[in-house]
């Protein structure tokens, strides 16, 4: 996935040594956000659901794959994150990118999209920020950014299941950032409107894809609230919207 001449990393980068642990990483987001990191100077483990027969490192060492993860479960989580502990000897923060949408109207559609979205976004969230609090405490200090969305602040047509378990995130940034503020933990969360993706392009083929939010744009405000800059900030749920 990666080459260690792929990005170029400047010894004085603001997240220089950080190692950092983006979830969905294997997705459009999670790839982008894992070469911006990168390109700050931290190291990355990408952890994804979808199967990979072996954990991978590139050549540098510092960007670490693991696939088969599934966050939905405490025990799969926890051996991942015991696995990026033991490669890179600690652990200094948490994106929370795993998840999925659906367009469905509540009159047509079926309560199993309801637990379906529920568990991809919300529970991948919750699952993944417990698990990675005993690491943060261990390195007495943190930052977790959980990925929710502009939806989640009002809903459209066919987006109830998905708006709610973006609130939900929302609503997990603000109620954990106030567990551990007084912990040098920060937890704060970005609410995109429209990612500029190959699939939402495939689904909206006449929209003007220049206003939407480009996977860099969303990385670079990430990356800025992983950093030591943003270290005043906690509990804040930051619209990305672009010009949508």
């Amino acid at each position: 996935m990666y080459s260690s001449d792929q990005v170029a990393v400047r010894q004085d980068a603001p997240l220089h040594a950080k190692v950092i642990v983006v979830t969905g990483g294997f997705g459009v987001l999670g790839r982008a956000l894992g070469q911006h990191l990168r390109s700050r100077g931290a190291k990355v483990a990408l952890l994804d659901r979808a199967e990979s027969t072996q954990a991978t490192v590139d050549d540098s060492g510092d960007v670490l794959s693991l696939g088969g993860v599934d966050l939905t479960l405490i025990e799969s989580a926890t051996a991942a994150f015991a696995q990026v502990a033991e490669h890179f000897s600690r652990i200094d923060g948490l994106v929370n990118v795993a998840g999925g949408f659906a367009w469905e109207t509540l009159e047509a559609g079926s309560l199993a999209t309801w637990d379906r979205l529920y568990q991809m976004n919300l529970r991948t969230a919750v699952v993944a920020s417990q698990v990675v609090l005993a690491h943060l405490s261990a390195a007495q200090s943190g930052r977790i950014v959980n990925v929710s969305a502009q939806a989640s602040l009002k809903a459209g047509l066919g987006m109830g299941a998905y708006a709610a378990s973006k609130a939900g995130v929302a609503r997990l940034t603000e109620a954990l950032a106030e567990e551990v503020k007084d912990r040098n933990i920060t937890v704060n969360a970005v609410l995109p409107s429209i990612i500029d993706t190959p699939s939402n392009r495939s689904d909206m083929p006449d929209a003007d894809f220049s206003r939407w939010v480009s996977p860099a744009q969303l990385a670079s405000v990430i990356a800025f609230l992983l950093s030591e800059e943003a270290s005043a900030v906690t509990g804040a749920c930051l619209p990305v919207s672009g010009r949508v």
